[in-house]
């Protein structure tokens, strides 16, 4: 993939190769006017303006300017690589240094992912009939929060029962068959959709436990509640600083996106100190708002793990995937990788972006200064052939060298 990535043209790199198309052309061309016209119209001698030719070829070729992108490119891409962090092409590493805004995705992201039963109240039966109901419709769930009541279950040692007929509702919740009867599991937005009547008896606790910061979840058949369970997800020990350090970096909009209620959403945000943050959100909700962002003139970032944040990885500027806790899907769609699920790689990639766009200006505009004060030794008849190779050949050497010390970017603290 990083032998992919290096082989991806940066945008930098498209506009050189398209002016290099024009450049030669041209350089070749004055190069023969070089070489005929003085003697043709000035009388004079030919062997020295075929010299001056010659020397203007050797100094105008383009090599310099087209190599002073990809070194760059590839040593950046290669010192990522190094620091867990996968870059799928020069594009993406380019678009990192002009980013001005970030979204992430609450669970998995600036959590740790990992969240843990905490409370289970049984409205009907005992808890251990609605932990075993729970669990066995769960089980067959890939969303972080189904899977903290299936452990919770193994750990009490719960017998879990085999249902039929699953079917996940995105952004909802699940439900299956057992014995004929078909069971719900899933957030209020869920049962308020199917069975609006049965939360009278457990909105005020369900309120209660939001406040705390935990998400709730209802499970029920189709003719009463049965239980309440609360889960709570951990922030990551550096989500908080993290944060802190892209807002030094000049980021403009720090976003939290999570599906969510609006209490429990706003207690993580306010740990994690971002700008805003957007609840009870469904994946096409997540795209909508990268899409607004965009519409705002952002360069925006969307990081996240899960599959219901593929669209909005894909949509924006850059997509960021937490590579270990990522699933196949966003990793896919996703243009960069952080292998190691480690937030602070995400304000080290910004800065390695805003770094390699420096140096690649730099390349340009030496290679094209250099080569214009050679190339003006023409008129007065000065340029040599070992001017000119000097001219040619130092140039190229010294924006490799210039390229080359992005090999050695390390992860600083901002």
């Amino acid at each position: 993939m990083v032998e992919d990535a290096q082989g991806q043209k940066a945008p930098s790199q498209q506009f050189v190769d398209r002016f290099s198309r024009y450049y030669a052309p041209a350089v070749i061309l004055a190069a023969c006017l070089v070489a005929i016209l003085p003697p043709l119209v000035l009388k004079q001698p030919f062997n020295h303006w075929f010299y001056q030719a010659l020397g203007m070829l050797l100094v105008a070729c383009p090599c310099a300017l087209v190599i002073s992108t990809p070194v760059a490119i590839v040593s950046a891409i290669g010192s990522a690589a190094r620091q867990g962090v996968l870059i799928k092409g020069g594009v993406y590493l380019e678009e990192m240094g002009e980013i001005t805004a970030i979204a992430f995705d609450k669970t998995g992201t600036l959590t740790r992912g990992e969240p843990e039963l905490t409370d289970l109240i049984a409205l009907h039966g005992s808890e251990e009939e609605a932990l075993s109901l729970a669990a066995a419709i769960e089980r067959r769930s890939e969303h972080p929060l189904a899977q903290a009541i299936v452990n919770y279950a193994q750990k009490q040692a719960v017998p879990l029962l085999e249902m039929q007929n699953f079917q996940a509702v995105a952004g909802r919740g699940a439900y299956a068959d057992l014995a004929g009867q078909r069971y719900y599991i899933g957030n209020l937005r869920f049962f308020e959709e199917q069975q609006r009547s049965l939360l009278n008896e457990a909105r005020q606790t369900a309120e209660k436990l939001q406040n705390e910061g935990k998400t709730v979840m209802l499970m029920g058949d189709e003719q009463r509640l049965l239980a309440m369970l609360a889960v709570a997800d951990v922030l990551r020990e550096n989500s908080a600083a993290q944060i802190g350090s892209l807002k030094r970096l000049g980021m403009k909009k720090v976003i939290m996106l999570t599906g969510d209620n609006e209490r429990t959403a706003r207690a993580i945000a306010n740990k994690a100190e971002v700008d805003e943050y957007r609840a009870g959100l469904l994946p096409e909700d997540k795209l909508n708002v990268i899409k607004d962002l965009l519409e705002q003139d952002h360069k925006v970032v969307m990081v996240g793990d899960g599959v219901n944040d593929a669209p909005a990885l894909a949509m924006a500027t850059v997509g960021i995937a937490m590579g270990a806790a990522g699933t196949d899907t966003a990793l896919e769609t996703a243009d960069i990788a952080l292998m190691a699920d480690d937030l602070s790689k995400v304000a080290y990639t910004i800065d390695l972006g805003r770094r390699t766009l420096n140096i690649i200006k730099q390349n340009i505009a030496f290679s094209l200064l250099v080569k214009a004060s050679v190339l003006l030794m023409v008129i007065p008849g000065w340029l040599t052939l070992w001017l000119a190779v000097l001219g040619d050949m130092g140039t190229s050497l010294l924006v490799t060298l210039n390229g080359m010390r992005l090999l050695s970017s390390k992860h600083k603290n901002f």
